[in-house]
């Protein structure tokens, strides 16, 4: 009789100390992000190369992966809890290896972004990467090589460069643990 109930209250004792230990934690992807910013707003992004539609596709992109990824809804800046502002610094070609007639074998874009996303108040909300004292601006780059032999192209090259960036982008939303 007296070893039944010390078995029953210690499976108590241990279902509630289980319980207990999880109470603190959240489920789902809400508990990534702030939960301050329900709204944000990504203007087209300027585009300082000779490729225009460079900028428009990045915009494009980060507003999927920001829709896709996260629980803030895209919205006007008239309304929006927070800003993010963009600019394609450059975007350049190199050949990193080449043929013995010199043709290039296998290229090397690279595009480079300068970013920034505050609230309404001004207040930088990235907390995933280092900025230093009075800098407002984050710099992110990405890189793909390419095979022209293959097939491939600068501009498939370019879009898995702005998608990879968009992914990046969006990564650095997220709130440290």
């Amino acid at each position: 009789m007296i070893e039944s109930l010390i078995a029953r209250l210690f499976a108590v004792f241990l279902v509630l100390a289980l319980m207990t230990g999880c109470a603190g934690y959240q489920i789902g992807t809400r508990s990534l992000y702030r939960n301050n910013i329900r709204t944000i707003h990504v203007p087209i992004i300027k585009c300082d190369s000779f490729r225009p539609e460079l900028g428009v596709n990045l915009t494009e992109a980060v507003q999927k992966e920001i829709e896709h990824r996260t629980p803030y809804k895209l919205t006007n800046r008239e309304t929006a809890d927070s800003i993010m502002t963009c600019r394609l610094t450059t975007d350049s070609k190199r050949v990193v290896s080449q043929t013995n007639t010199s043709e290039p074998r296998i290229l090397q874009t690279v595009i480079t972004v300068e970013l920034s996303w505050n609230d309404r108040r001004g207040q930088p909300l990235f907390e995933n990467r280092f900025l230093p004292p009075g800098e407002t601006t984050y710099y992110f780059a990405e890189n793909v090589s390419l095979v022209p032999e293959a097939g491939q192209s600068i501009s498939t090259a370019n879009q898995l460069a702005i998608e990879r960036l968009a992914n990046h982008i969006v990564d650095q939303m997220e709130l440290r643990w």
